[in-house]
């Protein structure tokens, strides 16, 4: 048995701490002394303390605690738990670090703003009709890699065989919304597919005669300086945006080894 000063040491918890903690029942000692009223725990209550603190790293409250602690929760549960706050934080994590990535080429554009254009070429490109399976979704330009990434468990065998090129993402933007848009995520495919699984859909695009084109390697999930030459280009060459149709990203595979990405931005035109 230690008294709590030496209970407070082992388990690198304040004194204050194991106080409350004794207050409201959620850990109490197994022993008090009823003369000098000192507080006496055994070397096994530095398990339950342990579990108490994982609760604690798991984001629930202590009333929620003690009833954790009531229901005696499994070993495996808990791992279960962990394991879902160990996806949240690392969700989390990327989310952040995608931030930093835009910051720093919104430095970048801020930096060469007034100087001349980067020399990346871009073209007019005539695209055909065609079979899209997809997925609809609303977000943020930051959440098309793990709406990306969630498409994939739904392509099949079957799907695979009819997939035409790469991942595409088509994108509108949305009334009233400052800096959400509504995506379709998913591929063209070689021939129309019978029965697609839910909740994947299929439409066939319309031909798009002109679109404005341009190809980049780039290690974030989306180029602003991209658009910029982009739009300069279109407003150069006395084009307009075509408001009814959707733009697209085109993501293209690359090796495991390679950080960036090769993307193609297609923006439909139309003569003024």
């Amino acid at each position: 048995m230690f008294k709590i000063s030496a209970f407070s040491r082992l388990s690198r918890i304040s004194l204050k701490t194991l106080r409350y903690y004794d207050q409201i029942g959620i850990l109490k000692p197994s022993k008090v002394d009823r003369d000098t009223g000192y507080r006496y725990y055994s070397a096994d209550q530095l398990l339950e303390l342990n579990r108490i603190l994982i609760y604690k790293e798991l984001g629930f409250t202590l009333p929620q605690i003690t009833q954790l602690i009531q229901e005696e929760i499994t070993v495996e549960n808990i791992q279960g738990m962990f394991r879902l706050k160990r996806s949240e934080i690392q969700r989390i994590i990327d989310a952040e670090q995608a931030k930093l990535i835009r910051i720093e080429e919104r430095i970048q554009l801020i930096e060469v703003e007034g100087q001349v254009e980067t020399g990346q070429e871009i073209r007019i490109k005539a695209e055909d009709a065609q079979p899209f399976l997809f997925q609809s979704a609303c977000g943020r330009e930051e959440d098309i890699p793990n709406l990306l990434h969630q498409f994939d468990p739904f392509v099949t065998k079957e799907i695979r065989q009819l997939i035409q090129g790469p991942q595409v993402v088509l994108w509108k933007e949305i009334d009233g919304k400052e800096d959400e848009f509504e995506f379709e995520i998913g591929y063209f495919l070689t021939c129309e597919l019978r029965s697609p699984p839910d909740p994947l859909q299929l439409r066939f695009l319309p031909p798009e005669p002109m679109m404005a084109t341009m190809a980049f390697l780039s290690n974030a999930n989306f180029d602003c300086a991209a658009c910029v030459h982009l739009a300069r280009w279109i407003e150069k060459n006395n084009y307009q945006i075509k408001e009814t149709a959707s733009g697209r990203e085109l993501y293209f595979p690359l090796s495991e080894e390679q950080e960036a990405q090769f993307i193609e931005i297609q923006i439909p035109i139309r003569n003024r």
